[in-house]
């Protein structure tokens, strides 16, 4: 399996290389976990652009995160939290259509400086160091071991462009638009309280509930049952290879490749491709993220991302509940309708029918072939 053996790899050399950068702690497993999860298992490449945006994104929003945090380093982190994850949801309405996929990454990014409870810009560049090497060293390694067959492709001219989708409308329209709707607002309040209630509930990890919102929680109930969904199988997956290697052989650099190329290894072997970078996430974070405490962290975690889970799916059926199904219904019955809107929506409609004992609907006839 090349894959599991390029992730593994990856993986241990972005842990060593960060060490040798004098990096330790929360900086080496953000580089391991960046280089595992951007190597992709179909061995094609990312657009040169998406690295430095990625960078200078991830760095904005965490450096955001770092001068609240130490502007109000006498203030409740419950009251920083909430306000550094308000002002990320008001963020991502700048984002293009384009990047419009990072929005998850952006309502991360801005809060990881204040995890640590210590905010710092030193600890802000070595995270962002750290980032770097991790997507340059996951490429690198991707690229070194692509099979040969792929490299003669990659090189041959791209294929027709598919057609345009209807262009981005400007910013001034795309914040207006965001504003006025009941679901921004609907996501915005619930991630700003999402570490409260957190706390509240007797979360011991309880900024998992804050992550179950801004990465699960979507318009659509299709959608936020297909991530829950994704979530709970992936961090499931994810969490065997951690244990099992922590009580055989420790830690180490040796170790993190072994946890994150077995965690590759399992999930493909059972067929579960598509849950691979939440796994690879959720072996990163709990190997590398917390070492000794791996045992006492991998049931608290799986508990509070299941309570993340429900307080996502909460939100979603009870308030302004929006549903693909019926959504999806509607646009196949226009014959006027768009049909890469109606493949975007197909998945989430699919879902929601799964969860609900009906008929899976099938792909409209416009969309066949595409």
């Amino acid at each position: 399996m090349r894959v599991a053996w390029v992730i593994g790899l990856a993986a241990a050399l972005a842990a060593a290389v960060c060490g040798g950068f004098g990096l330790n702690g929360e900086p080496i497993a953000y580089g391991a976990v960046i280089a595992a999860v951007v190597v992709r298992p179909d061995f094609s490449r990312w657009p040169l652009e998406f690295y430095p945006v990625l960078v200078v994104l991830v760095g904005l929003c965490m450096a955001i995160g770092v001068s609240l945090g130490l502007a109000l380093v006498g203030v409740p982190q419950v009251f920083s939290f909430g306000l550094v994850a308000l002002l990320m949801q008001l963020l991502t309405l700048f984002l293009p259509a384009k990047l419009r996929m990072l929005a998850g990454v952006v309502a991360v990014a801005g809060v990881l400086p204040l995890l640590s409870g210590s905010p710092s810009w030193s600890a802000w560049g070595d995270q962002l160091l750290a980032i770097a090497l991790g997507l340059a060293i996951g490429t690198l390694v991707q690229l070194a071991f692509t099979p040969a067959r792929l490299q003669v492709a990659a090189g041959e001219p791209d294929p027709p462009e598919p057609e345009p989708e209807a262009a981005d409308p400007p910013l001034p329209q795309r914040l207006q638009a965001g504003l006025r709707s009941p679901l921004f607002w609907r996501k915005l309040v619930v991630a700003s309280l999402a570490l409260a209630v957190g706390q509240g509930v007797g979360a011991l990890t309880p900024k998992y509930l804050y992550f179950g919102v801004v990465l699960l929680l979507n318009d659509a109930i299709g959608d936020t049952l297909l991530r829950v969904r994704d979530r709970m199988i992936g961090v499931s997956l994810g969490i065997l290879m951690p244990l099992l290697v922590f009580n055989t052989m420790g830690m180490g650099t040796l170790q993190t490749g072994i946890v994150m190329g077995g965690t590759a290894a399992l999930v493909l072997a059972l067929g579960a491709g598509e849950h691979l970078r939440t796994a690879l996430i959720s072996s990163g974070v709990s190997f590398i993220g917390y070492g000794p405490l791996v045992a006492w962290y991998i049931p608290n975690r799986w508990l509070d991302y299941l309570m993340g889970c429900g307080l996502a799916l909460a939100v979603g059926l009870l308030l302004f509940p929006d549903s693909a199904l019926r959504r999806y219904a509607r646009l196949s019955a226009d014959p006027q309708a768009n049909a890469a809107a109606l493949a975007r929506l197909l998945p989430a409609a699919q879902e929601e029918a799964r969860w609900l004992g009906r008929p899976l609907p099938q792909p409209h006839p416009s969309t066949v072939g595409r």
